[in-house]
């Protein structure tokens, strides 16, 4: 049985200023994504919808944890494709680690520390606590941090709802790749089939 407006969630994977402000940690080393920048403002309806609606909306933020001298405490795989990540990059409670002013405010914002959003994180219990059983899930990047969350909260027996222009990956074919990928796993809908959803209630 689907749930309720009121079960929902608006799961925001990862759109955060450090990923899509040029002032942030991307944007100081040149890695814009026309795809990515374009997200915050094609999700916005649905999320005021959707909150309005009873619903609400989570933020994940990932998250480098600062090591004793302020260096990240940061994976050596992400180290050696992200070389430019420094001390203050999405450190927790920063501007950086902070989601996008267009989307704000979030309901919950959990801390994010690998791929899934649910890996050592208090996702579940904000979401089983607050009673949200479907997840419309959206944000960056789409083979990343959204197929990871999606797949981990698909065999946690959440409710999920994949949105496929809600999402976006640094190439264009990687991103259409992981959705047909996906569809096997989780429904589909753009952000406008959402928002009608979600107007009328469903």
């Amino acid at each position: 049985m689907s749930a309720t407006l009121a079960e929902t969630a608006l799961l925001i994977v990862d759109l955060q200023n450090d990923f899509l402000h040029p002032e942030g940690a991307y944007g100081r080393a040149g890695q814009a994504s026309a795809e990515i920048a374009a997200l915050p403002d094609r999700i916005a309806p649905l999320a005021g919808a959707l909150r309005a609606a009873g619903g609400s909306v989570v933020s994940t933020q990932f998250t480098l944890v600062p090591g004793r001298h302020g260096a990240p405490l940061i994976a050596p795989h992400l180290k050696q494709l992200r070389p430019f990540l420094t001390q203050g990059d999405f450190a927790p409670g920063s501007w950086g680690n902070a989601m996008v002013d267009s989307l704000q405010p979030a309901d919950f914002a959990v801390e994010k520390v690998a791929y899934s959003a649910f890996y050592m994180s208090r996702l579940e219990l904000v979401l089983r606590r607050a009673g949200l059983s479907r997840l419309i899930v959206c944000g960056i990047v789409t083979n990343g941090g959204v197929a990871a969350t999606l797949r981990d909260a698909h065999v946690r027996d959440f409710e999920t709802i994949l949105l496929s222009d809600g999402c976006a990956a640094f190439k264009p074919e990687v991103h259409d790749v992981t959705i047909a990928s996906l569809s096997s796993v989780s429904p589909t809908m753009t952000c406008a089939e959402a928002l009608v959803m979600v107007q009328n209630g469903a």
